[in-house]
């Protein structure tokens, strides 16, 4: 009997290429999509992604979603109470295993499984510590389609929010940005490929900028603000 796993699902292309990895390999029971959303503006986190595209986006890949709703700008503390609640009905799935798409994020890595450790689940890491650049030409190789959803203007202007990634993108890319956004430079929705059962629809609507404050240091009060610029895509009727 194969372990029983839940996949920790972005909707971007790294979760896309993870999962399709964890199951060509055949070596868990796949039970569920794991998906943290912003409650209020009912979008996933950091992607900006509307729920009605996610939920059409597991069901074309024939999973159940399970959403972790969060609060606007949870605390440290809601965050673990949420998870932990969230975890416990995973756990009493008789899930042990719970599969991400991160490749480099190393402080990331140990809080995932520290925080999963303790209940006794085991994380797993399928792209973890490949090359990006490889990892990108396999992905489109494969036949995935994904489009830009959000862009960290610290990286990129915003004329690469909303665009398909593709050989052209790729070549548009400044010089210090991962080839991935694994650096959060950007995020994005994959709606088709090899693990989809069909297309995800869609319309583009308009560019939108939004702004997060900076945590403030010791050192600098004014610590000013991230700017951010999202494609706000539409489910199409």
């Amino acid at each position: 009997m194969k372990p029983k796993a839940v996949f920790n699902w972005s909707s971007g292309k790294d979760s896309a290429l993870a999962l399709y990895k964890i199951l060509q390999e055949d070596r868990y029971e796949m039970t569920a999509l794991l998906t943290s959303i912003n409650k209020e503006f009912r979008r996933v986190s950091m992607h900006g992604l509307p729920v009605a595209l996610l939920e059409q986006q597991a069901e074309s890949l024939g999973f159940p979603l399970i959403k972790i709703e969060l609060p606007k700008e949870p605390s440290m503390e809601e965050y673990r109470q949420i998870m932990d609640t969230t975890m416990k009905e995973v756990l009493n799935m008789g899930v042990t295993h719970s599969i991400f798409g991160d490749i480099f994020l190393e402080d990331l890595r140990k809080y995932r499984e520290n925080q999963l450790q303790a209940m006794g689940i085991q994380a797993v890491f399928p792209l973890w510590q490949q090359d990006t650049t490889r990892l990108i030409h396999e992905f489109l190789d494969l036949g995935f389609k994904t489009i830009v959803t959000c862009v960290n203007e610290t990286y990129l202007d915003s004329g690469f929010a909303g665009r398909i990634i593709d050989q052209d993108f790729l070549k548009d890319l400044p010089d210090d940005v991962d080839p991935c956004g694994e650096n959060g430079e950007f995020h994005t929705f994959t709606f088709d490929g090899p693990i989809f059962k069909n297309p995800v629809a869609f319309d583009i609507g308009e560019t939108v900028r939004k702004t997060y404050p900076k945590p403030k240091s010791h050192e600098d009060e004014e610590s000013g603000e991230y700017v951010f610029w999202f494609s706000d895509l539409i489910k199409s009727d």
